[in-house]
Parts: C-alpha cells; sequence; structure tokens
C-alpha cells in the first residue's frame, strides 16, 4: 500500500510539472504576439438558451453562475500574472460572454461575429459568421495578440476543438491550434 501511494504522488509530481512547463512555454508563445486567443465564455449552467431568448434582455439569457464570475476574473488575473497584452479584447453579444469579458478584462469590443449558433434561431449565421471572423483576422494588422470571447461552437468550427467553460485556447493567425489552458 505504501508503494501505490508513494507512486501516485511521484505521478501527480510529474504530470503537474510537465504542465507548468508546456503552459510556461505556451505563456512564452502567447507574449511574442501574432495569437489567436480564444476564450470560452465562464460558467453558465445548462446549455443552448431558453426558448424566449431575446439578445437585448440578459434576463432571458442563459448567465454566469457565482463560480462562472469567479472563474471569469480569475481569467483576468491570469492574463495579468503573465503581462499579456489585453489591448484587442472582441466578445460576442451575448450576456454570458460580455460579462466574462468585462470582468475578466474590463474593457471589449462587441462583434457580431463571434455570437452563438447553437440553437436552430441561429444556424443560419454560422457561415457567414465564420467567413466575417476570418475576414476579420486577415485585416488584422498588428503584431498583437486578438482575444476573442465567444461560445464553445464558435470555437469548434473554427480550430475543431471542443473547450470546457473558461478554457483559454490558443492558435496561430492561420487558426492553427497551439496549446490551451483551462482555467477554474
Amino acid at each position: 500500500m505504501k508503494f501505490l501511494k508513494l507512486l501516485f504522488i511521484t505521478f501527480i509530481s510529474l504530470t503537474t510539472s510537465i504542465n507548468a512547463n508546456s503552459n510556461k512555454k505556451l505563456i512564452n508563445q502567447i507574449n511574442e504576439g501574432n495569437k489567436l486567443i480564444f476564450i470560452r465564455h465562464a460558467y453558465a449552467p445548462g446549455s443552448g438558451d431558453p426558448n424566449n431568448f431575446n439578445l437585448n434582455d440578459c434576463l432571458t439569457q442563459r448567465n454566469l453562475s457565482e463560480t462562472g464570475r469567479i472563474q471569469a476574473k480569475n481569467i483576468g488575473k491570469f492574463f495579468k500574472h503573465y503581462e499579456i497584452d489585453t489591448s484587442n479584447v472582441l466578445s460576442s453579444e451575448w450576456c454570458r460572454c460580455m460579462e466574462t469579458a468585462k470582468l475578466a478584462f474590463d474593457k471589449f469590443e462587441k462583434k457580431n461575429f463571434l455570437n452563438s449558433f447553437y440553437s436552430a434561431k441561429f444556424q443560419k449565421n454560422r457561415i457567414e459568421q465564420i467567413a466575417d471572423l476570418k475576414t476579420y483576422v486577415k485585416n488584422f494588422k498588428s503584431d498583437k495578440n486578438l482575444i476573442f470571447v465567444t461560445h464553445y461552437v464558435v470555437i469548434f468550427e473554427i480550430l475543431n476543438y471542443a473547450p470546457t467553460s473558461g478554457e483559454i485556447v490558443i492558435s496561430d493567425m492561420e487558426f492553427n491550434k497551439i496549446g490551451s489552458i483551462e482555467i477554474n
């Protein structure tokens, strides 16, 4: 039994060290600039939006829980701790994304190409939104990073990656995923 405990502790220590080293490498890449940083909105219980969803009324939407608000603040602390430039923050128009952006970064700009197209009501927008997102990135003339606070479906569509709530997903300017960091 002692051997199993020792083996378990050794395994945890090694994997934690590996994660810390890979995160450090990824953070260094982010600080070089020219990265796309996708952030899935912080934790908002449930999935999709209620049938009475109204883009202009947060009371009709699925919103951040208290856990999600703490997670959003922790995202901001992560960026501050590693001195990652946050001057280019764009958000979906959904309240849970805007609240995540506000709590994490304070200043952000709304962009409808980051909106969800999860529900049948908005699926018709998918192709145009992704085209607009790609055009925006193509026309972005800066060596800085671009931060997008958006939804699972947008990140999955553009990067073929399924993020968890509050996860930070990094890609190059050609939408090739470099790595991700989960924030609790």
